[in-house]
């Protein structure tokens, strides 16, 4: 079946007009192309869709290979993120107690945190390099397209967050005992600073593809012109995701903390120092965890509005309710179809979707219409299993970790240590959970998207790069994969190795002459 004629993208000094068929999984598959008339090609830039591929029959094989590469290194890259952006913080808040309360255990910890910050962030930085080189690689028909767009917010990241945030990191490493004390404390700070700005350039970039606002079309070159930089970076699913990641990172470093802190008090080791950070490690969980709760509860109601497809999906209301029900459980048919079997809880979708228990809630089936109507004929579902329960375990992951932190508290009440051994082992595996959610939440954000790149102007199988080969893909994807491999074997090692040499000793007066390592193996 041959879908509507979207308009056209320049690329490589051609034009194409190339009608799709959107399939439900994987986006666009091309079935014809022809060469347009001068009608068509200005006609085809003042439809819905505003944009349609230079791919030239690009086969399926290569969208499936682009996605699974760019899915793997994204998800990995992510694992180092969100532990930096809230260890920068807690490690710049434990300096900060040092300084004013000239406690040595303070500076224990943040050296001993702060090499663990360290670590993560350079295994980040060299991850973070491979995603922008897949724009040009795997996905250069998207940025030929958006480039104009999507490069404003990452070229400010880079210019101005990580060189902020990697030149004051060097000065906090190599300051010790050289700079000023209240100085050198103020590199920790732009550095943590700049590492919280560098999340919001990136989740700028990434809202404008769930969002697109602040651009228009030129008729002539028929790609994105940024009309304005303000509607860009105050992009209303920026506010909200901003901070909803901003929380989950320091949900992510406060279980860091726990765990390793769960580790030494297991051994009754170095107590003076991991009772205290176990303290703060439980206490900056759960307040982070209910705040991640609470942003995301915003970040669902714009979903419900500004990409509709995704909330029923997440939910997997297949038709338009009232007073919605919120699926605990559901069983569905294998092409995602319709629902066989549900267990729900009345009225809270509608309230979670709209703050109002009889509020209307679309359901996929009517959404799928309404799009049909607005960008032609074709599929605009995304895959529903992948989608609900993305969404259910993130909450769930997330749900444990602050359950866990909750329950530490009241074991460490009154300045205790607990006794319990399955809360140590508890602590120790309970790590994970926030990273799963974190990693549960992003495959939710970009799979409920799809088939889109761009919501409403791109889809995914017209970004893939013209010319691709399968057998590109694969070795690239095979070569990232075995690297990405090896370094998350080194960042193991040294993390273990580490974690086990437990924190530094401290002479007595933490004004003394002896030198202070941050970074040491």
């Amino acid at each position: 079946m041959v879908g509507h004629e979207p308009p056209l993208i320049a690329g490589r000094g051609y034009f194409r007009a190339v009608p799709l068929h959107v399939a439900p999984d994987l986006g666009d598959t091309v079935e014809s192309r022809e060469e347009p008339s001068d009608e068509r090609l200005w006609a085809s830039t003042t439809g819905p869709a505003t944009v349609s591929p230079a791919t030239q029959g690009i086969p399926m094989t290569v969208l499936e290979l682009s996605r699974w590469q760019f899915g793997i290194t994204t998800v990995y890259h992510f694992i180092f993120v969100p532990l930096t952006i809230g260890l920068s913080i807690l490690v710049a808040c434990m300096q900060t107690a040092w300084l004013v309360k000239k406690d040595p255990v303070y500076l224990r910890m943040t050296k001993f945190f702060g090499t663990l910050f360290l670590i993560n962030f350079a295994v980040g930085v060299v991850t973070g390099i491979v995603e922008e080189f897949q724009f040009g690689m795997n996905w250069s028909a998207y940025s030929a397209f958006v480039g104009n767009v999507f490069g404003a917010p990452l070229a400010m990241e880079a210019l101005l967050a990580f060189f902020l945030e990697s030149t004051f990191i060097g000065l906090w490493i190599f300051g010790w005992n050289k700079l000023p004390p209240r100085l050198h404390l103020a590199t920790i700070w732009v550095a943590a600073v700049a590492t919280n700005l560098s999340a919001y350039f990136i989740l700028a970039a990434n809202s404008w593809m769930q969002h697109p606002v602040g651009y228009r079309v030129d008729p002539g070159t028929h790609r994105v012109v940024l009309t304005s930089i303000v509607a860009l970076l105050t992009n209303s699913t920026l506010l909200a995701a901003w901070p909803h990641v901003i929380f989950a990172s320091f949900v992510i470093a406060g279980m860091v903390v726990i765990a390793t802190s769960a580790w030494h008090l297991a051994r009754n080791s170095q107590t003076d120092v991991f009772r205290r950070a176990m303290r703060i490690g439980l206490a900056v969980t759960l307040a982070a965890g209910i705040a991640t709760a609470v942003t995301g509860d915003i970040q669902a109601r714009l979903m419900d509005s500004q990409q509709p497809m995704k909330m029923a999906a997440a939910e997997a209301l297949y038709n338009t309710s009232d007073s919605a029900s919120f699926s605990l459980f559901t069983i569905g048919s294998l092409n995602g179809g319709q629902e066989l079997w549900s267990l729900r809880v009345p009225y809270l979708l509608s309230l979670i979707a709209t703050l109002n228990p009889h509020g209307t809630v679309q359901g996929i089936n009517n959404v799928e219409r309404a799009y049909d109507k607005k960008y032609g004929p074709g599929s605009y579902k995304p895959v529903i299993p992948v989608t609900y329960w993305s969404f259910r375990l993130m909450i769930g992951f997330g749900t444990l970790a602050a359950l866990l932190a909750f329950a530490g508290l009241w074991l460490t009440r009154r300045r205790r240590i607990p006794r319990a051994r399955w809360f140590y082992r508890a602590a120790i595996w309970g790590v994970a959970l926030p990273y799963l959610a974190t990693t549960m939440g992003w495959i939710f954000t970009e799979m409920g998207r799809q088939p889109w790149t761009v919501f409403g102007l791109m889809t995914t199988a017209q970004s893939v790069s013209p010319g691709v080969t399968v057998s590109s893909v694969i070795i690239s994807m095979t070569v990232f994969t075995l690297l990405y491999g090896g370094l998350a074997a080194i960042a193991w090692w040294l993390i273990v190795k580490h974690v086990k040499a437990g924190a530094p000793v401290q002479a007595e007066h933490p004004d003394g002459a002896e030198p202070l390592p941050v970074f040491s193996y």
